[in-house]
């Protein structure tokens, strides 16, 4: 199951870097290794930051998490090499591309 749901991450990545001119990935192994780290950084700094920026999430009714979105990919646009995210704001529009178009291939998974 990790594996399939591994594989998903990384075709929605190479998906996301396709339509996106400002997310690049140089290869297949490049997007594997992000869908790793992205993985990774979701689970275990994810919600560390969630928890720690509570207040301002209640705040701003959990937009904020978008935020937050954006600094983890920016964070693993850093570690991977082979994976880059030129700014702030296309790490945005890349965690939301990314969460549409894995939502569909895992409806697709289903199915």
């Amino acid at each position: 199951m990790f594996l399939i749901n591994w594989l998903i991450m990384t075709i929605a990545i190479l998906i996301s870097a396709y339509v996106l001119p400002g997310v690049h990935v140089v290869g297949f192994i490049a997007a594997l290794v992000a869908a790793l780290v992205i993985g990774l950084i979701n689970t275990f700094i994810k919600p560390v930051a969630i928890i720690l920026t509570l207040p301002i999430n209640i705040l701003t009714l959990g937009l904020f998490t978008f935020v937050i979105n954006a600094l983890l990919i920016m964070l693993a646009s850093a570690i991977v090499p082979g994976f880059k995210v030129d700014g702030f704001w296309w790490a945005l529009l890349f965690s939301l591309v990314l969460s549409v178009i894995k939502s569909f291939l895992n409806l697709m998974k289903e199915n």
